[in-house]
């Protein structure tokens, strides 16, 4: 005789047991389609990533810096993880309130949604498409709240369960195409990077420029995968190089616009250039150098024929960052750049591909716009840059810096036959140049080390220099003197709001043999 199946009833026939657990599977449900959606309709931002960048839009600019000085080229993915916590801690909770208020739990997902919507249809780079996909993502939200919430009299291991694996395995679809969706569109636009065929060559760097082939020391070309990334967005966008545009307007004689092979029609032009950060900390590694190709920003202006009151330019974003840059900058001898390659490759999608700027001398908030759509000829006096509004200096050239390299900060090291140890670094100052490099050890008197050489003022150089010392615990400082006489200071500056002072100190141990 086959016994007969157990019933469930009331509040223990939910499909998912537990309110937080249906709110969970209905958030996340609408949230996954609502980014599939978004993808499919070939929107450039979708609703986690314009909610995202609304956090960072919103965040007080110290807030921001001290993410960036703490977790460097990590504070997007912690970004993420932080709100994916709090996204399935409102999920869950928002179950619980709709499991004994309906109406308000409705509202409550209503209002995220909501909240999504106004962080995609206010940015630039949206359409009214995109809002679109929200109204997808609730309906999905409603629906698999109503299907985890069915009270029909079923058997234990009846269509409950099947219900039960029937949602499971939707949910994993919609995310397996969505991820799908999202690196196809990478993928075409990687593909479009790989036959895209520029005017750029690949030269080797100079060869005295490295001073020590020493293990630990900072190569003097930052190969494309290590040089430093910091920016606003979660996702960098995949621009199509066939529909890139870029617009320059504002107070000139005419307004130019051009698309990529316009570019590539003008002259192009190469240089070695060291690009380092604000947010860069004493001793830090927000900075690196390249061999940049690219059409000179100076040459463009001058079609657009430039106004004589102008004194700025305001650079924009495809997703919607800014940053007002000395037109002085731009303008005069130095090779200020439209980049299109970067170590003689198209540029790298993180990177800006298919335009940045590009400007020696300056800290990149200032000057350093990837992803490059627009150019307006403007003055200082008129515009507000994203940064600037959240209390960083409105013009910032590089400070003079120097840094340690080895020996590594806490390292034991061994004396050669000699009794010396090997220590090394590098100094910078773009576009002024770096005449002299000296180090202090144990806090004692300023010694001069060997520097390599550099092609240009626009780039870093290496130094080294050989320390006869005893067994035991040491320290080593180090400064630059710029081409100009300017010593580097000792004095200790944060970062903010033209960034950060004072001499890179190591301290580390001479091993007895």
């Amino acid at each position: 005789m086959t016994s007969a199946p157990t019933l469930r009833s009331g509040p223990a026939t939910r499909g998912l047991r537990g309110p937080a657990a249906r709110g969970l599977v209905a958030g996340w449900a609408g949230l996954a389609v609502a980014e599939l959606s978004a993808r499919l309709i070939g929107s450039q931002v979708t609703p986690l990533e314009a909610v995202g960048a609304w956090v960072v839009e919103l965040s007080p600019g110290g807030l921001v810096r001290g993410s960036i000085e703490l977790l460097g080229a990590w504070d997007k993915p912690v970004l993420v993880v932080g709100m994916v916590v709090v996204l399935s801690a409102l999920y869950a909770g928002l179950g619980y309130v709709a499991e004994r208020a309906p109406l308000l739990g409705a509202a409550g997902f209503v209002v995220l949604a909501g909240v999504g919507a106004v962080a995609v249809l206010t940015r630039p780079d949206t359409s009214p498409a995109a809002g679109l996909s929200l109204l997808l993502g609730l309906g999905a939200n409603a629906l698999s709240w109503a299907w985890t919430g069915r009270r029909d009299l079923e058997p234990e291991e009846g269509p409950g369960a099947t219900r039960r694996v029937l949602l499971v395995a939707a949910g994993a679809a919609v995310l397996g195409v969505s991820s799908r969706v999202v690196g196809r569109q990478r993928e075409l636009v990687e593909r479009a990077r790989e036959v895209l065929r520029l005017p750029a060559t690949r030269p080797a760097p100079p060869a005295a420029a490295q001073v020590a082939a020493l293990e630990g020391v900072t190569p003097w070309q930052t190969p494309n995968a290590d040089f430093y990334r910091i920016d606003t967005v979660l996702t960098p966008p995949a621009l199509d190089p066939d529909q890139w545009q870029l617009r320059v307007h504002g107070m000139v004689e005419r307004e130019v616009v051009l698309d990529l092979a316009d570019l590539l029609e003008r002259q192009v032009t190469e240089a070695w250039i060291t690009l380092s950060c604000v947010s860069n900390p004493v001793g830090g590694d927000l900075v690196g150098t390249a061999w940049w190709s690219g059409v000179r920003v100076a040459d463009l202006l001058a079609e657009a024929g430039v106004a004589a009151e102008a004194d700025a330019i305001l650079q924009t974003s495809a997703d919607g960052w800014t940053c007002a840059t000395p037109l002085s900058a731009v303008t005069d001898d130095r090779d200020a750049l439209l980049a299109v390659a970067m170590n003689g490759e198209p540029l790298p999608v993180e990177h800006g591909f298919p335009v940045r700027m590009v400007v020696p001398g300056l800290y990149g908030f200032v000057s350093a716009t990837k992803w490059i759509v627009d150019i307006e000829v403007t003055r200082f006096a008129d515009v507000t840059a994203y940064w600037t509004k959240r209390g960083w200096s409105e013009q910032a050239p590089v400070r003079l810096a120097s840094r340690v390299d080895l020996p590594r900060a806490g390292a034991t090291v061994t004396r050669d036959e000699a009794g010396a140890v090997s220590i090394a670094g590098c100094a910078w100052h773009q576009h002024t140049g770096v005449s002299a490099v000296e180090y202090s050890i144990d806090a004692g008197p300023w010694q001069a080390a060997r520097l390599g050489e550099t092609p240009s003022a626009d780039t870093w150089v290496q130094w080294s220099a050989r320390a006869t010392l005893e067994p035991g615990e040491h320290t080593v400082r180090v400064r630059a003197v710029s081409a100009d006489g300017e010593v580097q200071t000792g004095e200790q500056r944060a970062v903010a709001p033209d960034g950060a002072t004072g001499w890179d100190e190591h301290r580390f141990t001479v091993s007895e043999s």
